[in-house]
């Protein structure tokens, strides 16, 4: 039986994808598990494997089409199968009426990918004005030549063509654009046309510099308007504390001399996090759907900022990992963040996110939480201070913690016992090692 093809949710808050390419192409054999196609959704740029074996075929996506979450845009067929005519559901067409023609703007849009049409209805264009001479797809390098070109003729309309500092120079002369004839390209009226008509020619005035413009790729528009909305409707509370670092320091040092595998002082805190949760569980819940769902697994997210915005990958059963395996897991997930080739998987799942930027020589900070979580623990760096042990000065490592709570799930005493759990494992990791 055929298998359906069909663009994914990463999140819940995920509407469409966007089709990079297709690693495979209409006819080929596939297997199942395989990398099927590249997309770009909300979160990521991510490769989506296949999820059968066996002949691909109706092919309903091009690349570059936005397509909705759950919209069938091929299918894998069994071995000997046969591939059922496209349907409705498909391929967007109008009912067919006997005998009556199509409508050129029908045409246009039963060809147009629908990208191009959503783009085409947000600037009021009718998708006839964009149809091609040899009946090809409309797509939306098409939209935004015609944008730029309607644009063009916009702006040249009606008015006398001049360069700005003649303009200017009119202006404070109190000259009539209209009747100056311009030696320019096109006719366009310059500074020494303007200067011929009599009037005296005022000092150039220094050129004004122009702030650069930085294009927003979809990933950090899409991390934008999701800090915005958590910022916005969960109401955050912050609880900080100081935490004696000295044998979390220690513990590394030993643990480094103990293996080949580089272990870093975030592979510690996952550890030891996950600990802490399964000792407060209401921490590793979340707010869904108005009301309090207590996770299963404990999931911990790490904050990683790359190129084009923060990506979130996911260890998955971090309380049940050793220390070398969150080590090898948490340096696989980083590099193919940073690659831009986390898996759905890799990025999905999360009940608790740590951001650590001590490495940056950050002492402190408040983060943003990641709904549906109902909490996220910022980290500071580890810098030595003068302290009180036993009642005398001593020079100690030391550490920031801000958790941040959503209080709709989390009130302050659940909060700081989760962070006075942590803080005991931190001072005292032989107890995590039981």
């Amino acid at each position: 039986m055929a298998k359906d093809v069909i663009m994914p949710a990463l999140g819940m808050a995920q509407e469409t994808g966007v089709l990079l390419e297709w690693l495979k192409s209409e006819g080929d054999e596939v297997t199942m598990g395989e990398p099927l196609m590249e997309i770009e959704t909300d979160k990521a740029t991510v490769e989506v494997e296949a999820p059968a074996s066996g002949i691909l075929a109706n092919l309903t996506a091009v690349p570059g089409d936005e397509v909705p979450v759950g919209q069938v845009i091929g299918l894998i067929l069994a071995p000997g199968e046969s591939a059922p005519p496209a349907t409705a559901a498909s391929v967007p067409t109008t009912p067919a009426q006997p005998a009556t023609p199509v409508d050129s703007t029908a045409a246009a849009e039963l060809l147009a990918s629908p990208l191009a049409t959503r783009m085409a209805a947000e600037h009021n264009i009718e998708l006839s004005l964009l149809a091609k001479p040899d009946g090809s797809r409309i797509q939306k390098e098409d939209v935004l030549a015609f944008l730029d070109t309607r644009q063009q003729s916009t702006s040249t309309a009606g008015r006398v063509l001049a360069s700005p500092k003649a303009r200017r120079l009119a202006a404070e002369q109190d000259l009539d654009l209209t009747k100056i004839k311009g030696s320019g390209p096109q006719g366009a009226v310059v500074t020494a046309d303007v200067e011929a008509t009599g009037a005296q020619p005022i000092p150039a005035l220094p050129p004004i510099s122009q702030p650069q413009i930085l294009p927003v790729t979809r990933m950090w528009q899409t991390m934008v308007e999701r800090l915005s909305q958590s910022w916005t409707t969960v109401p955050h509370f912050y609880l900080t504390c100081e935490v004696n670092a000295s044998q979390l320091v220690t513990w590394w040092h030993n643990v480094q001399q103990r293996t080949t595998e580089k272990i870093t002082i975030t592979d510690l805190l996952v550890k030891l996090v996950a600990a802490a949760l399964r000792h407060n569980p209401r921490l590793n819940a979340m707010w869904l759907n108005n009301t309090i769902v207590l996770n299963d697994e404990i999931n911990v997210g790490l904050a990683v900022a790359v190129e084009d915005g923060l990506l979130v990958p996911v260890i998955h059963q971090a309380d049940q990992l050793g220390l070398n395996e969150l080590a090898v897991r948490r340096r696989e997930l980083v590099a193919r963040a940073k690659a831009g080739k986390l898996t759905l998987d890799e990025l999905r799942g999360g009940t608790f996110t740590l951001s650590n930027l001590g490495m940056y020589g950050i002492d402190a900070f408040n983060a943003i939480i990641n709904p549906p979580q109902a909490a996220i623990l910022a980290v500071g760096r580890i810098s030595e201070r003068v302290v009180p042990v036993d009642g005398q000065p001593a020079v100690q490592s030391m550490m920031n913690l801000t958790l941040s709570c959503d209080h709709r799930v989390v009130d302050g005493a659940r909060g700081a016992q989760f962070l006075q759990t942590l803080v005991g494992f931190i001072e005292e990791p032989l107890a995590v090692l039981d």
